[in-house]
């Protein structure tokens, strides 16, 4: 599946525009249902004492004699099971428990005694799956996602593959709420799988639901073992808020593992938290790493550029920051970012769209 790199201007959450890689990428219960055994079992055991001391040699059980048809205290042929006393010598009948509580017939099971109260309603209706375009074959996916798909049957996994490619269109389209859809029947559909897990993540991401996001891409860390996420994963906790836990995670040791791309991301990110924190020269910092010198011959020159230009001008350095979103418009063949823009501004120029 193609890269989706949605343009996020001057957010300053990502610096230039948020990460979208939709094809890259586990939704027990308590069965507190009470005693198995029935209500009458309760009731103090077998009548007439139980057992009788001598043991099954002894041809009296309690104190009544088989031969005779009695049981206890009671006598079969009398109905002696009819009306049994309770421990406390009064007696209840066949169907009712000491208390005055119904016993349960065979097969029969009380709901209000469960855990949590009476059954909750059934839930509502699955919704029809998306409708699929018959142009869309799933073959455009990566050679990566194909082969998570092989743990799924044939049919399933040529279905998952046409949703996960519908994901990565609708969200280049920024039609959203689409990528959801397709994203949720993907995710249901192939819940182990890294690349659907992913993509609904990524949408949730970019709508920003950032605990559904965090929730997504952690589950993808298990299923793959993989830590590139990790970016993302800093930015949803510095969405919920939680800055000192973004921090610490930017600064976890999996960030040894991460490829040169997902380190300057993660760089990225770190730079605006603290730019956000009004620690500019920690900014700057974050932003100087050895990658930096060859940001002209990658992919990620122009939101690295751009990131360097944000700091630049929250410090009061202007013409610094013009250059640096001169170098983060010449990067930008993919209209990332908003460098364009940023630099009228810095010129005086008054762009008027519009309304055409």
């Amino acid at each position: 599946m193609s890269d989706s790199e949605p343009t996020r201007g001057r957010d300053s959450r990502g610096s230039g525009g948020g990460r979208g890689r939709p094809g890259a990428g586990r939704p027990g219960g308590d069965r507190a249902g009470g005693d198995r055994a029935g209500a009458g079992r309760s009731g103090g055991g077998r009548s007439g004492g139980g057992r009788a001391v001598g043991g099954r040699g002894d041809s009296s059980r309690g104190s009544g004699s088989r031969g005779s048809g009695s049981r206890g205290s009671g006598s079969r042929g009398d109905g002696g099971r009819g009306e049994r006393p309770d421990r406390q010598g009064t007696p209840y009948s066949r169907g009712e428990a000491p208390g005055g509580r119904r016993e349960r017939e065979p097969g029969q099971f009380d709901n209000s005694e469960r855990r949590g109260g009476q059954r909750l309603a059934p839930k509502k209706p699955r919704l029809p799956d998306p409708a699929i375009p018959d142009e869309v074959t799933g073959k455009e996916l990566d050679r990566g996602v194909h082969q998570q798909l092989r743990t799924l049957s044939k049919e399933n996994a040529e279905g998952v593959a046409k949703h996960l490619v519908m994901v990565a269109a609708l969200m280049a389209a920024d039609d959203l709420e689409g990528a959801l859809a397709h994203a949720e029947v993907a995710a249901r559909r192939a819940g182990r799988v890294p690349a659907a897990r992913e993509a609904l993540g990524l949408v949730a991401y970019r709508m920003g639901d950032y605990a559904r996001a965090l929730s997504e891409f952690r589950t993808v860390k298990r299923l793959s073992g993989s830590h590139h996420l990790l970016p993302l994963m800093v930015d949803c906790e510095r969405g919920l808020g939680r800055v000192d836990r973004a921090l610490d995670l930017a600064q976890s040791p999996e960030v040894g593992s991460l490829d040169i791309e997902d380190r300057v991301e993660l760089a990225i990110v770190t730079s605006g938290i603290r730019r956000d924190l009004g620690q500019l020269d920690a900014a700057e910092v974050a932003l100087q790493i050895p990658e930096a010198r060859l940001a002209r011959q990658q992919s990620w020159a122009a939101r690295l550029f751009y990131a360097r230009a944000e700091v630049a001008l929250a410090k009061g350095q202007g013409e610094e920051a013009r250059d640096l979103f001169s170098k983060a418009l010449e990067a930008d063949l993919d209209l990332v970012t908003d460098a364009g823009e940023r630099l009228a501004e810095l010129d005086g120029v008054v762009v008027d769209w519009g309304e055409d």
